[in-house]
């Protein structure tokens, strides 16, 4: 071997693709020549510099048919005891939503009236003394979209269901108010301020009923039908005694009140607001 032709050789790298795995391999120099003298100008000495090969390989594997059916079949079973829950829950918080913005809505129109009218109160205002009165009123502040006057109907569905699937019709319970709908297409039943006394003092309350998506379904009590209950100071609860809760002169917490009844099953849309404001603002009925 002819030493000083080695002496020019250099580490070479070769890359190759075979068959799409990667491989690098590199050339060992181990050759090892003295010249005459063994003079270190001539000596070259040749190390093993290179990395060792290196082999990387993809490689896929596939699912048998048993296998993906099994697969499909446990995802089906899932979803079927899954996704009915999570509509429903979808489907309550819709609900909850309307209803809380029908209640903000509400609440900010009753400040403003005492606002612009610089009174401490609704009473003071002058504007709600009677059904009349308040839903002229309410034209002032909200875009009245249809007036039914008197009449539920067609503002608000001509039959209702309780959650347990009751009838109830509002012309034969005497639900009597006056109807409007909102250019949002909530439907409201109003009744004015009602003169109310408990140990000689008066405390005003009005109530309306409440249906968030007018005459449209589902017109179940609690679902999109509700009662507020609206008070001297212009808060809104539900069927709560008034002393209680403008002044705190309460028999019982304002919590226990709002459930005295029961909402669930009942043919009046009364109790489901105060357990949605007692949930905090949830459906769990």
């Amino acid at each position: 071997m002819d030493c000083h032709a080695n002496q020019t050789r250099i580490l070479s790298k070769e890359y190759s693709f075979v068959a799409g795995d990667y491989v690098r391999s590199t050339a060992r120099n181990d050759v090892k020549c003295h010249t005459e003298g063994n003079s270190p100008k001539y000596r070259m000495v040749g190390n093993d510099v290179g990395l060792k090969s290196s082999h990387f390989s993809l490689k896929s594997a596939a699912f048998t048919l048993a296998e993906v059916l099994v697969t499909l079949g446990i995802i089906g079973v899932v979803s079927a005891m899954t996704v009915p829950t999570l509509m429903q829950n979808y489907q309550r918080q819709s609900y909850v939503t309307q209803l809380h913005k029908v209640y903000n809505e509400m609440s900010q129109v009753f400040q403003q009236m005492m606002t612009d009218r610089n009174a401490l109160n609704l009473k003071e205002t002058g504007l709600l003394n009677t059904t009349e009165q308040a839903t002229e009123t309410f034209k002032n502040y909200f875009k009245v979209v249809q007036d039914c006057g008197n009449n539920f109907s067609p503002c608000f569905a001509s039959e209702y269901r309780s959650t347990t699937g009751s009838s109830i019709k509002p012309a034969e319970a005497n639900w009597w108010s006056s109807s409007f709908v909102l250019a949002d297409g909530a439907a409201i039943g109003l009744h004015g301020l009602i003169d109310y006394s408990a140990g000689n003092v008066s405390y005003p309350y009005g109530y309306m009923y409440v249906d968030i998506n007018g005459a449209k379904g589902p017109n179940i009590t609690g679902r999109d039908f509700f009662l507020f209950y609206y008070f001297n100071d212009g808060t809104l609860d539900d069927v709560v005694t008034p002393e209680c809760k403008t002044a705190g002169i309460c028999s019982s917490t304002l919590e226990v009140q709002r459930v005295n009844y029961s909402c669930v099953g009942q043919t009046w849309p009364a109790g489901c607001f105060g357990r949605i404001l007692n949930d905090n603002w949830q459906m769990t009925y």
